[in-house]
């Protein structure tokens, strides 16, 4: 029974699935009637309450041949590597498997391979299911002499798109008058992502704040991107100014609100449309049309179907800011680091988070500096004032690891680490 279980669901359940999806479809395919509905939507979606209790991780890694790290990659390479594995975007019949620990595994345009966890109760079974499903990757991609990268952007070569999707070309089009941030972006980089709960209703504006406040401090302290295309750029997080260098208006942080969901959703129908999917077309969309212009009819929306639940859906997948809501806030400000070493960020994040207390604290040590992601970007912890204050939010974070549940090797490896990331930095 165990067996049949494993493969195949009982009919109730089979049933209770069908009815769910059916439901979801049905509200996918709403219209949104006026901006108010539009607003309450992305509010509820974007920052849902409850106790905050799960951590994710989203773990990117520019990919290199294993001899000649300069050598480009190669579509087919690739998806042999990977097998059942291989995301659709590479191989369009591929089954998508996940990995063996539950993790989901997508590549970037520029064939920068993401493994993504299920949410965990725990920084301990995060990263068991994390470092289960990086190994695997790392076995797949070794048995073709490929490996993983250890830096935020790629040191040895120029951005080339390894994938040709509408969603990815349509990108392309688009960033290309603006300079070569956006293909950078898109082709170049890798990023540690960080998911946590936003916490309940009387919590989430103060760790929205928090989230946001230590974004130049952890950018500096991570930074790791200098080196790109066999070229010294001089800053400390090549990658991070790559994304600002594609459109302010989905890159930029948020600024601190009393109410973030409002203003979030405010902005999110504000933001010019970036793509507008059609079938067997261009995903180009109409220059400076914002899905409010969308939702009123406006301008060249005039003669586009109304938009429906699911353009909004999508519609939020195009703003890229350091903190975004996913009905968790999902951190997006921190360099790849080595595979060996993803857990240490990490770890300090989710100590920082761990009590009210806490977060508390570190809105207060960071707001001096709060605003200084260009800084942090161009000079690490060259910069006197980001360095001060990184000291003093390692060291917050770290009194706090015992909150994780870790034995005390755990703890002291994770705090000697950042000790040296420190001390290394603060002698350059």
């Amino acid at each position: 029974m165990t067996a049949v279980r494993d493969t195949q669901p009982f009919p109730h359940d089979a049933r209770r699935n069908a009815a769910r999806d059916m439901a979801a479809a049905e509200v996918a395919a709403r219209v949104v009637s006026d901006r108010a509905e539009g607003e309450a939507y992305v509010a509820s979606v974007c920052f849902k309450h409850g106790p905050p209790r799960l951590l994710g991780v989203e773990l990117e890694y520019t990919v290199h041949d294993v001899v000649d790290p300069r050598l480009p990659l190669s579509r087919t390479r690739l998806a042999e590597a990977l097998g059942p594995h291989a995301p659709r975007t590479l191989v369009p019949d591929s089954p998508a498997q996940p990995l063996p620990a539950g993790s989901t595994f997508t590549l970037e345009p520029g064939g920068q391979a993401e493994v993504s966890t299920a949410p965990q109760p725990s920084f301990r079974s995060l990263c068991e299911a994390a470092d289960t499903d990086l190994a695997h990757v790392t076995d797949l991609l070794a048995s073709a002499g490929l490996r993983l990268g250890a830096r935020g952007i790629d040191p040895f070569r120029s951005p080339a798109r390894l994938l040709c999707t509408p969603r990815y070309t349509a990108m392309e089009r688009r960033f290309s008058p603006l300079g070569r941030g956006g293909i950078t972006m898109m082709c170049s980089t890798a990023s540690l992502q960080v998911c946590v709960d936003a916490g309940e209703s009387h919590e989430i504006s103060h760790r929205w704040a928090a989230a946001h406040a230590l974004g130049p401090v952890l950018l500096a302290l991570f930074s790791n991107s200098r080196w790109h295309a066999g070229v010294d750029t001089g800053c400390a997080s090549a990658r991070w100014l790559s994304v600002m260098d594609t459109e302010t208006c989905r890159t930029a942080a948020q600024e601190p609100s009393d109410d973030p969901a409002s203003a979030w959703a405010r902005r999110v129908l504000d933001t010019p449309l970036m793509l507008l999917p059609r079938e067997g077309g261009s995903w180009d969309a109409p220059p400076g049309l914002t899905f409010a212009d969308w939702i009123a009819g406006r301008g060249a929306a005039a003669s586009l179907p109304r938009p429906t639940l699911a353009d909004l859906d999508y519609h939020l997948t195009t703003l890229f800011t350091p903190v975004r809501p996913h009905g968790y806030l999902e951190i997006r400000y921190l360099d790849a680091q080595p595979p060996k070493a993803w857990s240490h960020p990490v770890a300090l994040l989710a100590a920082l988070f761990s009590k009210p207390s806490t977060v508390d604290s570190v809105r207060e040590v960071c707001e001096p500096v709060a605003d200084r992601w260009s800084d942090a970007a161009r000079h690490g912890l060259a910069d006197s004032r980001l360095a001060a204050v990184a000291r003093t939010v390692a060291d917050l974070g770290c009194s706090a690891l015992p909150n994780l549940d870790l034995p005390e090797h755990a703890i002291g490896h994770i705090a000697d680490a950042i000790d040296r990331r420190l001390s290394r930095r603060e002698r350059e």
